[in-house]
């Protein structure tokens, strides 16, 4: 799945990959049309480890925000 519509469908995303991950430049032209792989390995990181974090992180964000309610 491309970062921007990672992003898009999910922009809680966004913090999680600038903060934990690094990467400050997703919004970046060029990175629109990266996968969360590619972005990951342009980084030095693991493209599946990446994937598994940020899936723990918005499942943790639907969490606290349904407590919310």
């Amino acid at each position: 799945m491309l970062v921007s519509q990672i992003i898009a469908a999910h922009p809680a995303a966004a913090d999680f990959l600038i903060q934990d991950c690094g990467m400050g430049c997703i919004y970046c032209p060029s990175s629109q049309m990266e996968t969360l792989a590619q972005a990951a390995m342009v980084h030095g990181l693991d493209g599946e480890d990446v994937c598994a974090a940020l899936n723990d992180y918005l499942i943790d964000a639907a969490m606290i925000k349904a407590e919310e309610l």
